[in-house]
């Protein structure tokens, strides 16, 4: 039904569309080998990169070979030196392309990353709460005792989101260090701590919920505007979602309003080859059936699922793809141009920033980039969420 929609679609864009979508249309034409980077073995993001891999071979005799990194840097490590053509990666992408937290760092910076497709599936991103508190809504997390986990700033920044949406900050809670988002969920089987950042359907959240202190996932209304604008000043990435899937009884009968962002998201650099990043794109939506019960989470491909105006740029080529198919509006074009303006600004401030002779020592010189980041953003007319 899908593809006997697309022409009306494209029937109702401006000519200006119709008419670069149909210059591009093209068959799909995949290199022979591929390599892509992906969380560990015992991931989704891996085994979603295994099944679209074995798709492609089957469909297009494509092999792809899936390196699995154990952390952000060693996933996108092979893709800035070029040994690998993507990264099915988390939201670090999006801190790449900001060239904060751990990409503030003299080796890194900025990246000039293009999303070529997202998953959101049926589970959510949520703060994981000991079920025998009675939290409802992140607000009721007021004097609780919160995990903090050392060296992982996606969890803690997720912590942090959701916070803020209650009208709290980490000044507000008792903050709990760990140095693993495992010993993290011991800890509140424990009594130690009360709540952790997780995904809905990870085994530790099922482990949580076996327990004598059970799990609750607190609720965010999606009509309460001023929380969720606290809550994307800290973290943009995330989004409104209704999760269908976890620990504690979530089911499509037993729904939660909460928040997500894309997992995995594939990345890959700018000057990725156009007919690769088409061609991928294109061969996923044409064989969505092929694959998309062959990885729990697989099915979050679809083009339903797909956010046209998320906070990292698409690649060229893939809007191409979504004007051929007549889905790409004047509103996401002008998105996508203020994305590609914003990333353009921040490599040139990080060009001439490492240009002058900044601070040797790594903390001094993360800060100081920060500072120059954050002003060059702010002149440009963007905000520097991140400072």
């Amino acid at each position: 039904m899908r593809r006997l929609a697309r022409p009306l679609l494209l029937a109702f864009l401006p000519l200006s569309l119709t008419l670069s979508g149909a210059a591009l249309a093209q068959e799909v034409d995949l290199p022979d080998t591929m390599a892509w980077t992906a969380y560990g073995t015992n991931s989704s993001g891996y085994a979603q990169a295994v099944a679209i891999g074995g798709m492609l071979q089957s469909q297009y005799g494509t092999s792809v070979r899936v390196l699995p990194g154990d952390n952000d840097v060693s996933r996108m490590t092979p893709m800035k030196t070029g040994r690998v053509d993507l990264c099915a990666c988390g939201i670090a992408s999006y801190y790449g392309a900001e060239g904060v937290m751990m990409f503030a760092h003299p080796k890194w910076g900025p990246q000039p990353l293009r999303v070529l497709t997202t998953s959101s599936a049926s589970f959510g991103l949520s703060l994981a709460v000991a079920g025998d508190l009675n939290v409802k809504t992140p607000a009721d997390l007021k004097g609780k005792r919160i995990a903090y986990i050392r060296g992982d700033d996606a969890l803690n920044k997720g912590t942090e989101a959701y916070l803020a949406f209650g009208g709290l900050t980490w000044d507000d809670v008792e903050r709990v260090d760990y140095s693993g988002y495992a010993r993290s969920f011991d800890g509140i089987i424990a009594g130690n701590v009360d709540a952790s950042f997780t995904t809905t359907v990870t085994p530790p959240a099922q482990q949580l919920a076996s327990s004598p202190r059970g799990i609750s996932w607190p609720e965010l209304d999606p009509n309460d505007e001023l929380a969720w604008q606290r809550m994307q000043k800290i973290a943009p990435y995330f989004r409104p979602h209704v999760v269908t899937s976890g620990a504690g009884g979530i089911s499509a009968t037993n729904a939660v309003n909460s928040a997500s962002y894309p997992y995995p998201i594939i990345v890959a650099n700018a000057d990725l080859k156009d007919s690769t990043a088409y061609g991928l794109v294109k061969a996923l939506q044409d064989n969505y059936d092929a694959y998309k019960d062959s990885a729990p989470g697989a099915a979050g491909y679809s083009l339903d699922n797909q956010d046209l105006t998320w906070v990292v740029p698409f690649h060229d080529a893939v809007v191409g793809y979504y004007k051929e198919i007549g889905v790409w509006t004047e509103a996401m074009q002008a998105h996508q141009d203020n994305l590609v303006n914003r990333q353009n600004l921040l490599l040139d401030t990080w060009k001439n920033f490492t240009a002058n002779t900044p601070p040797k020592d790594e903390k001094t010189f993360g800060e100081a980039w920060m500072k120059v980041r954050a002003l060059a953003l702010r002149s440009g007319g963007f905000d520097p969420i991140f400072e």
